[in-house]
């Protein structure tokens, strides 16, 4: 665990040369970042070490820092933080100086979008991208807001930018990945997921996704192997809503009721499925009183 304390960090603000008071006193310089201060707050945010990054701006606000990249970064440890209204305050406030500007927009536009705000987020993202073209991260959420409204040719063209700029990452895989597999490209789904699990083999969410494309296309025991043993009902779960969804009911029936027995108690989602299943393959049967 990388830590910083008081002593380091005031080693890493810069002062500027004092300056003569009206009576010949030296005026009380002003504190800025350094740039090593910079950078040593946003790995430790990159690394979600919270509580460093915590103590570090803690800390350069008590050193009296006046910055707008001390608010920016403040802004970006409330997002990563889910203090989603204290971070949309930073980031309005750091939006003034242009230094900061576009990195301000994009973590403006994210936070409005996790706050399920999509029209106003949608508006400041493209504010973002216009401010900065290498702004990758807003470029994703981009991809995001078109996903939610089916604008399938800009959220590919959205994630095709944020692919490029950030080389790849693995955020952007697995975000285009469940683009792809709303959209049906199950094989292309599968091929980002696995993309994204090889460049961070700790992202959950990307191998929740691969197993729920897996079990889309019909690989059943692909989706389900593999899985720690506290883990198999909701793999089992998952694997019979994806079977549902495909029109596969006798196996989602199965694979919903395996869920259900391997859950030593009540088990919610399941049933809600289970139910939601039975009532697609009952619309999906001939009605024998219908003429043809």
């Amino acid at each position: 665990m990388r830590t910083l304390t008081l002593t380091a960090l005031a080693l890493m603000l810069a002062v500027t040369p004092a300056q003569a008071g009206i009576f010949g006193r030296a005026a009380k310089p002003p504190v800025a970042m350094s740039e090593v201060a910079v950078v040593e707050i946003q790995r430790a945010l990159d690394e979600q070490r919270l509580l460093d990054a915590g103590r570090m701006l803690d800390s350069a606000q008590v050193a009296g820092v006046r910055d707008p990249r001390l608010v920016l970064l403040g802004g970006d440890l409330n997002l990563r933080r889910g203090r989603l209204n204290a971070a949309l305050t930073n980031y309005r406030a750091a939006e003034a100086d242009p230094g900061v500007r576009a990195r301000a927009l994009q973590g403006q536009g994210i936070t409005l979008s996790l706050q399920g705000r999509s029209d106003e987020a949608l508006a400041v993202l493209q504010r973002a991208v216009e401010a900065d073209p290498g702004a990758w991260r807003a470029w994703n959420a981009l991809g995001r807001e078109y996903d939610n409204r089916t604008d399938w040719t800009q959220a590919e063209a959205a994630y095709g930018q944020a692919m490029t700029i950030s080389n790849g990452d693995a955020l952007v895989l697995n975000n285009r990945g469940y683009s792809r597999l709303l959209q049906h490209r199950r094989d292309e789904a599968v091929a980002d997921f696995v993309a994204a699990l090889a460049k961070r083999p700790s992202f959950t969410e990307a191998r929740t996704n691969l197993r729920l494309a897996l079990a889309m296309r019909g690989d059943y025991d692909r989706a389900l192997v593999g899985g720690a043993p506290d883990d198999q009902a909701a793999l089992l779960n998952n694997a019979g809503f994806a079977a549902g969804m495909r029109g596969d009911y006798a196996k989602a029936e199965l694979l919903l009721g395996q869920a259900l027995e391997l859950k030593s108690e009540y088990y919610a989602r399941a049933s809600e499925n289970l139910k939601m299943v039975r009532s697609l393959a009952a619309r999906s049967e001939p009605n024998p009183n219908v003429v043809r």
